[in-house]
């Protein structure tokens, strides 16, 4: 890991299948955005065979204890 990946909170990713209320999230991994914000270093616990992946901001402090 670079430097600022340890510092940054990162965004997470998560694999998302079906819509809307019925949609089911998983946390799969972490995603640190690259110093440029052009890209992302990205690791996965897993590999999702269906659904597709999603990657969210991190939350902010207040959020997170919720």
């Amino acid at each position: 890991m670079k430097r600022n990946e340890k510092t940054q909170r990162p965004h997470s990713v998560f694999v998302v299948e079906g819509e809307g209320d019925k949609a089911f999230w998983t946390k799969i991994g972490a995603a640190w955005a690259h110093e440029d914000g052009k890209g992302f270093n990205i690791q996965l616990s897993c590999l999702p065979l269906n659904g597709r992946l999603v990657i969210r901001e991190p939350k902010a402090d207040a959020e997170a204890g919720r």
